[in-house]
């Protein structure tokens, strides 16, 4: 069970009045401490329960200044979720700490290395490189640096758990005279990791070449995130790495009842809510000049113009806003301004 704990309360013409639900919207005008806190321990029981119902493993993420996903650390969820779950084989994945935007990455080794002691070797290390939002707009990240930035982290973290020496480190962005990691994870070499994505080609090559597990967070429906897969063990068969299923985890919305009419009037609001609030971002923050996705990001709106279209049939109780033509202009002229910012321009 992933669970992005986006804000429950925002108002009903929250769309029409704030500009986005990312990096600006004002806490004091939506929300207070009290009420903050009530929706994590909210948030604590609904996962501990599913964890006791059966569920496999229990998810977390990061994200910042924002009410799509209110956990600014993960880690402190997942600690709360490795004690609650003492003593069950229930997975504590952490899909997880961005690597880009903690300084001094070791810290992602030394928090994740904690939870696979206290949760007795369940952790599943996620290693997301960070939605544009969260490290260019509100850490400072630049754009053009975040993949080099997290290259390097995966590099260190995976170092600090392994190696039996103390060795330092001197990269282009970190260096440390020291590291001598305690403690050690549980499992060895190291925890499974995971690298979540949304179908960039980086992303894949990444996961591909190191023998992680990809996962796909799929929101708009099972026709485009089939063009995305179909397209990732495309990519895995021509890098000649077997088509072994635990390459590739799947993230699917999904509602329960007792029929399909009942569950539609059950869960329709708060589907809803989450897709006309929660995924109200201003298209400037989501597509910052200089991103290394850019090209990658093109290519694949491209290829998946169709699938737009077919994803109105798929759900047509909601209003998709951007239309194709809509889409390839965003997509051009921030391709333009990648290359005016990789330039120097």
């Amino acid at each position: 069970m992933f669970h992005l704990m986006p804000y429950r309360d925002l108002p009903d013409d929250f769309e029409k009045r704030y500009h986005s639900v990312w990096v600006d919207p004002p806490f004091h005008e939506l929300s207070t401490p009290d009420k903050a806190g009530q929706f994590y321990n909210w948030t604590l029981d609904e996962l501990i329960y599913a964890a006791k119902a059966g569920m496999d493993g229990v998810c977390v993420n990061e994200h910042h200044q924002n009410a799509y996903g209110n956990m600014p650390g993960p880690n402190l969820m997942g600690s709360v979720l490795a004690r609650a779950t003492a003593g069950t084989d229930v997975a504590i994945v952490q899909m997880g700490a961005t690597l880009p935007t903690t300084q001094p990455p070791i810290r992602v080794a030394e928090e994740y290395a904690m939870l696979d002691c206290i949760s007795g070797g369940r952790l599943v290390a996620g290693m997301p490189l960070g939605s544009p939002m969260d490290a260019n707009l509100c850490y400072g990240i630049t754009p053009i640096e975040q993949r080099e930035r997290y290259y390097e982290a995966h590099d260190l973290i995976l170092k600090a758990w392994q190696s039996r020496e103390i060795f330092p480190w001197n990269g282009k962005y970190t260096q440390l005279p020291m590291v001598n990691l305690w403690p050690r994870p549980v499992q060895q070499p190291h925890p499974p990791v995971w690298v979540p994505g949304s179908g960039s080609l980086s992303t894949w090559d990444f996961a591909v070449q190191h023998d992680h597990c990809y996962c796909f967070l799929s929101y708009f429906g099972s026709k485009l995130a089939k063009g995305v897969m179909d397209g990732f063990w495309e990519f895995v068969g021509k890098s000649e790495r077997d088509s072994n299923p635990y390459r590739a985890g799947f993230l699917q919305l999904l509602v329960v009842s007792e029929t399909d009419a009942r569950a539609e009037e059950e869960y329709y609001p708060h589907i809803r809510y989450f897709y006309d609030k929660c995924l109200h971002i201003a298209p400037e923050f989501a597509t910052p000049p200089g991103h290394q996705d850019y090209r990658s990001l093109v290519n694949t709106m491209k290829k998946q113009f169709k699938d737009v279209r077919s994803m109105r049939d798929e759900l047509p109780n909601f209003t998709f806003k951007s239309s194709p033509a809509a889409l390839r202009r965003c997509a051009t002229n921030s391709q333009k301004r990648s290359r005016t910012c990789a330039s120097g321009t």
